[in-house]
């Protein structure tokens, strides 16, 4: 029965109207084709929700939630979201803020206790709650993964925030998105509300908005309804958590995230509580000047369509997206538990649906032979620099070479010089790589490059030296430390 099922779901996939049949024609024709191309490529599902004018027009699984099991996907599958996890955060950010017990515009160690950030560029208290919401405070790139079966378990929220919660560029100075900004607001959370960070999420966002397939991980939602995470290759990703919850770790339905969805679009239905007010949901939304990240949405969703906001989310085994059309009154949900370039394009061929004469399709990218931009060193940077490397079990020397020519070498703890490949310069940041491993228990779990980048401040060169973990089947980490380098 269950291949019964299954097989019936793919040929509604398949199906698209046919001239001379009864019924008006299928206005999701192209999607129905798209998702069953996916599905023959490997994507293990696709589910999906379509809304217009506060009304939900479409909600549909189709493929495997659980291949091994044979439980097919359903609009009632709770998917791993990743970083659609954010506007979920910042929505809990800002009931606190409404309840007078946050304020945006103050510095977010005033809420962390002991456990604070740090920043060798000074400028501290400028890093406010709104600044780390908007991924524009200053703290790094950074995702770090737990996995069920292997012994690394995800340290306290303060011990991360110990090792990693440095300021590396000067709050407001640039937009870097940042996972670990958001770990650290699930953490303001239970520490002002006093809930932890799960059951403030499930008290007072998804139960008043009626989610009832949305949690925070899985273990609130039944076994059978979660989708398994599948690898590149099509194998179940045994589960992994991270040390970030408030950026990557909620799960949900695409029955229930269109809801959620058009409560931030339109307020709360007659079956929900209006849990922010509508000056609040459009706070959210409006991003500093010359930026397109607010507090937890993403301006321009939809590729040239700066009227679109919303958020996606990508990781082992997760593609998903989440858009609004505002000005349309249309939302729209893809989730996956694959991941794939399938939801994008899912993503576009709905709203081109939709909206056909407003959003064509867009043409199908070339091939791109062009050769990157040769390295041409600036005056200022012509030297030798030495410095250290700040990691939490120590630091580590660091020298780097820039030649008139263009060819950059580093040396790190004391080694051969080597060079330092990938080398950009843009407004002020010097960018590269190079293969070495930074021998920190976190960082050395997976073999890994450090990649820097720089800003040139006078005569020293200061910023991110981050653990990049090679590509595997199971995706790995990204770890910043502080660096420091002088021109001699």
């Amino acid at each position: 029965m269950k291949w019964v099922r299954f097989l019936c779901r793919l040929s509604l996939a398949l199906s698209v109207s046919l001239v001379g049949c009864e019924g008006p024609p299928d206005p999701f024709a192209g999607t129905r084709e798209l998702v069953a191309e996916a599905l023959a490529d490997g994507v293990a599902s696709i589910s999906l929700a379509v809304a217009r004018d506060g009304e939900v027009i479409w909600e549909e699984g189709f493929g495997w939630a659980n291949r091994e099991k044979e439980i097919a996907a359903s609009e009632n599958t709770a998917y791993s979201l990743a970083s659609i996890t954010k506007p979920m955060t910042a929505t809990a950010l800002m009931i606190l803020v409404e309840r007078e017990l946050v304020d945006l515009d103050r510095p977010i160690n005033e809420y962390l206790g002991e456990a604070g950030l740090q920043s060798p560029l000074g400028h501290l208290e400028e890093a406010t709650v709104r600044r780390v919401a908007s991924h524009t405070s200053g703290l790094p790139l950074h995702y770090q993964f737990f996995y069920a079966d292997e012994e690394f378990l995800p340290p306290s929220r303060e011990e991360t925030i110990r090792r990693y919660g440095k300021l590396l560029t000067l709050p407001g100075e640039l937009y870097n998105y940042s996972n670990l900004g958001y770990g650290i607001l699930d953490h303001l959370i239970a520490r002002v509300s006093g809930k932890s960070y799960p059951d403030f999420m499930r008290d007072e966002v998804y139960s008043p908005l009626g989610l009832t397939h949305t949690s925070i991980n899985p273990p609130q939602i039944a076994e059978d309804l979660v989708a398994v995470r599948y690898s590149s290759e099509g194998n179940p990703l045994p589960f992994y958590d991270f040390d970030h919850a408030g950026g990557s770790a909620a799960y949900s339905s695409a029955h229930d995230l269109i809801r959620f969805a058009l409560f931030h679009m339109n307020g709360a239905s007659a079956e929900q509580t209006a849990i922010l007010s509508d000056a609040t949901r459009s706070t959210m939304k409006q991003p500093e000047q010359g930026r397109s990240y607010a507090l937890g949405w993403s301006q321009g969703t939809v590729p040239g369509q700066p009227g679109t906001t919303g958020h996606s989310g990508g990781m082992g085994g997760v593609s998903t997206l989440m858009t609004l059309v505002p000005e349309r009154n249309i939302a729209l949900v893809v989730l996956s538990n694959s991941s794939s370039r399938y939801p994008s394009r899912i993503q576009q061929m709905l709203v081109h649906e939709l909206l056909p004469g407003d959003f064509p399709l867009p043409a199908a990218p070339g091939q791109d032979s062009s050769e990157p931009a040769q390295f041409v060193p600036t005056q200022e940077l012509l030297g030798e620099w030495s410095g250290e490397v700040e990691t939490y079990q120590g630091n580590r020397s660091l020298d780097l070479r820039v030649e008139p020519f263009g060819r950059v070498q580093v040396r790190f703890q004391g080694s051969e010089w080597i060079g330092l490949n990938d080398v950009e310069f843009e407004d002020g940041f010097m960018r590269g790589q190079f293969p070495a491993d930074i021998g920190t228990e976190d960082s050395s779990r997976r073999p890994h490059n450090l990649r820097l980048y720089l800003k040139l401040r006078g005569d020293r060169l200061n910023g991110a030296c981050t653990s990049m973990s090679l590509p595997a089947e199971k995706i790995g980490n990204a770890l910043s430390h502080w660096v420091e380098l002088e021109k001699k």
